[in-house]
């Protein structure tokens, strides 16, 4: 891969749409650049969807398998009208609820409407208008709807400060926005309402958490995917390949907290013996009861708040990484349910390629 010249703009999170930096940005994805950009969710890599040769060089720089279709990001409406066929009564209603914001839903596609690469070929997109006024004012800028995946290398953990993403991209990407940490942490929820009876499934859980999505459509069912890693013509990201991994090998340890810290401190005191740099994912709570077995303890949140382990998810397994860690046991803490814990979990068990352990 020919290796480019990445420019960083820093903006304020806040910045105005008319940011000279934002609209150097802007023409750059107009002209067939790719750029990464803060959402409310996590970092995003992007180009104009409806250039093939843009997207291919968004496939290029992350590593990332060409049958796994992209989240459109749109700015306005009228540009969803521009992708479409049509907006059925329960999607609409789901757009009113969350958009801006953390949910993407999965659309007949308007044909010729973005380049085949972004829809891997399927008869629907999925699209999203995300709740950050860096990433409106960047797609406002490039007058183009923007395909945008996670702004990492495929597999890794998701980048929610721009740090990250220049310690994957540097060099294979065009640009990076600067606009501060991602606020959610995870992912926007996606989902799709079948057409026979209106159901609402959920092929990624997310942002939008399921019980919020029961609460603005409370005429519809709604039900969350099964084993999506096994879907062998994925209708949306996220739900075919590994994601979110950190370097070393990790595995999740489920079960009552005195019994999965005493199984975890076994665990990583076996390890150590056998020569490895050992590490724990916990929350704040329990942090203290990981002695020397641990040559890292990363908190992650508050057993009390599954918003904050949300948050620092992904930041917590890129620390193993910078430390050299190549043994990792997390304890399988956050809620339970179809709160934010639901997609917390989801990341985390498949940042441990499902290597799951009760006690």
């Amino acid at each position: 891969m020919i290796r480019l010249m990445t420019t960083m703009w820093k903006v304020n999170p806040d910045a105005s749409p008319t940011h000279p930096f934002l609209l150097e940005a802007g023409r750059l994805l107009a002209e067939g650049g790719t750029v990464a950009f803060p959402t409310e969710t996590v970092y995003g890599l992007g180009a104009d969807a409806c250039d093939t040769r843009a997207v291919e060089a968004i496939f290029a720089a992350k590593g990332r398998p060409s049958d796994n279709p992209l989240i459109v990001h749109i700015a306005d409406l009228d540009q969803l009208d521009e992708l479409v066929e049509a907006v059925d009564d329960t999607s609409r209603r789901l757009i009113d609820a969350f958009w801006p914001g953390p949910l993407t839903l999965v659309l007949p596609a308007r044909p010729g409407a973005v380049s085949p690469r972004v829809t891997a070929g399927l008869a629907t997109v999925a699209v999203r208008m995300p709740a950050h006024p860096v990433a409106l004012a960047l797609i406002r800028a490039a007058g183009r709807p923007v395909a945008a995946p996670s702004a990492n290398r495929s597999g890794r953990p998701s980048p929610t400060l721009a740090a990250h993403v220049r310690d994957d991209l540097d060099g294979r990407i065009g640009g990076i926005v600067d606009g501060g940490p991602t606020g959610v942490g995870l992912e926007s929820t996606v989902a799709v309402v079948e057409a026979a009876g209106g159901r609402v499934h959920v092929l990624r859980p997310g942002g939008v958490t399921v019980d919020e999505l029961r609460r603005a459509a409370p005429h519809a069912e709604v039900t969350v995917e099964a084993a999506p890693e096994e879907a062998l013509a994925p209708r949306s990201p996220g739900m075919k390949y590994a994601h979110y991994a950190p370097r070393g090998r990790l595995a999740v340890v489920f079960g009552d907290a005195d019994r999965a810290v005493a199984r975890v401190r076994e665990a990583l005191a076996e390890a150590k013996r056998s020569g490895e740099r050992t590490g724990v994912l916990t929350v704040a709570e329990h942090a203290e009861r990981y002695g020397d077995e641990a040559d890292l303890v990363v908190p992650c949140g508050s057993a009390a708040d599954a918003s904050s382990s949300a948050r620092e998810l992904y930041a917590a397994l890129r620390r193993f990484d910078d430390a050299g860690i190549t043994f990792i046991r997390a304890e399988g803490f956050a809620e339970t349910g179809d709160g934010i814990g639901l997609a917390f979990l989801n990341r985390l068990t498949k940042a441990a390629a499902h290597r799951i352990e009760r006690v």
